[in-house]
């Protein structure tokens, strides 16, 4: 990946934590199941609201225009998408696989419109062949109405 492993404004965990009582992932045999990931940093409780809470270059890939108008419309959908994705990759990669291992992918949105945003990030970390997808539209996300996007996936890692 050309991106940047860090946020801007505090560190990451290797593995994206759950919020509340429950595992982050899974494995059941070759398989590894993530329980759905959005976009907070469990560790300082940051919501990531637009292009100022990823990694300056992220954002600037992700087409940051420096335009108002423009960036505060398509900034949350386009951070909170990329720190989701990042999560996961790191989240697979703490289980000893790689996002290419990523076969299938649970999306949630709070508005459908936002689709074709996070289908372009997507492509930036799967750019030949994407896993298996479902997107479904939700009425909200926990653990607030700024939570615009979950996913959840699950990858095959066959145990060494």
């Amino acid at each position: 990946m050309p991106f940047s492993r860090g946020a801007r404004h505090a560190p990451q965990p290797e593995l994206a934590q759950p919020l509340a009582r429950y595992a982050a992932y899974r494995r059941a045999g070759d398989f590894i199941f993530l329980s759905g990931v959005i976009a907070v940093n469990p560790t300082s409780g940051l919501i990531v609201k637009g292009f100022d809470d990823i990694p300056a270059d992220v954002a600037d890939t992700l087409g940051r225009t420096g335009e108002f108008s423009t960036d505060i419309k398509q900034g949350p959908i386009l951070a909170q998408s990329w720190y989701v994705l990042d999560s996961i990759r790191r989240t697979v990669e703490g289980a000893g696989g790689q996002l290419s291992d990523v076969f299938k992918l649970v999306q949630y949105f709070t508005n459908l419109d936002h689709f074709p945003y996070y289908s372009r990030v997507r492509k930036l970390f799967y750019p030949d062949v994407p896993p298996a997808s479902t997107v479904v539209q939700v009425s909200a996300m926990l653990p607030t109405a700024d939570i615009m996007i979950e996913v959840e996936a699950t990858a095959y890692v066959p145990q060494r």
